[in-house]
């Protein structure tokens, strides 16, 4: 049986004959190979996927061909697009960011502004962050934890320079919730002349440190 999802007939390799009346099949001698008029409506009972309306099965084929281009066209825009999106996050998130200082000292800029409340002074919240020293070395990154940090701003549980640059105050706006800041804390709004992590006679974090962080701030913890 022909793996061909329609009927070629008989076939005699001693003789081939396609007749010019596709519709009058008595005429044709039994030993030819022909495309009967019955093709058409047996094709569409039983593949009725491959013909619509008595089509010819050519004219499907290309449209499938057609159709076969543009679905790889569509993955292939919807890979680019999407290598597009994380391409700009990249540049984003690399992106230099102009900080404005406060009279306390604290420099911050906004990489994003965020879309959702702000903190309220005493609140549970949920941040991200990535810590720094001047020169560039990461002292603490909550990113590569896989965990946010939760704590209670503006009371005291974490350092002066978290409370302002997240609440704001004193010259600093508060972030809103989806934000993105950067920060620069002075020594006096870090860990000031104790440093931290200290043990062995050196420090993770040493003395009179400014300190940079890149915060997200999440939302309500």
């Amino acid at each position: 049986m022909s793996t061909l999802p329609f009927s070629l007939g008989s076939y005699t390799p001693r003789k081939l004959i396609v007749t010019s009346n596709l519709h009058t099949p008595e005429e044709t001698p039994s030993s030819s190979l022909k495309f009967s008029s019955h093709f058409h409506n047996e094709t569409a009972t039983s593949h009725p996927a491959l013909l619509k309306l008595n089509e010819n099965p050519v004219a499907v084929f290309r449209r499938r061909e057609a159709i076969g281009v543009g679905l790889c066209s569509g993955i292939l825009g919807a890979i680019l697009q999407q290598s597009q999106v994380s391409a700009a996050e990249a540049g984003e998130a690399s992106a230099p960011c102009e900080l404005t200082q406060a009279p306390s000292g604290l420099a911050y800029c906004d990489k994003v502004v965020g879309y959702g409340p702000e903190a309220v002074k005493g609140q549970l919240i949920k941040t991200h962050y990535v810590g720094k020293l001047e020169n560039g070395k990461v002292f603490d990154s909550s990113y590569n934890r896989g965990k946010p940090l939760t704590f209670r701003v503006g009371v005291g549980e974490v350092i002066k320079g978290w409370d302002q640059g997240i609440l704001g105050g004193d010259g600093v706006p508060p972030m809103l919730a989806g934000g993105k800041r950067s920060l620069k804390l002075p020594p006096e709004l870090g860990y000031g002349i104790r440093g931290a992590g200290c043990g062995g006679g050196s420090c993770i974090i040493p003395p009179d440190s400014v300190l940079l962080f890149d915060v997200e701030f999440i939302g309500k913890g």
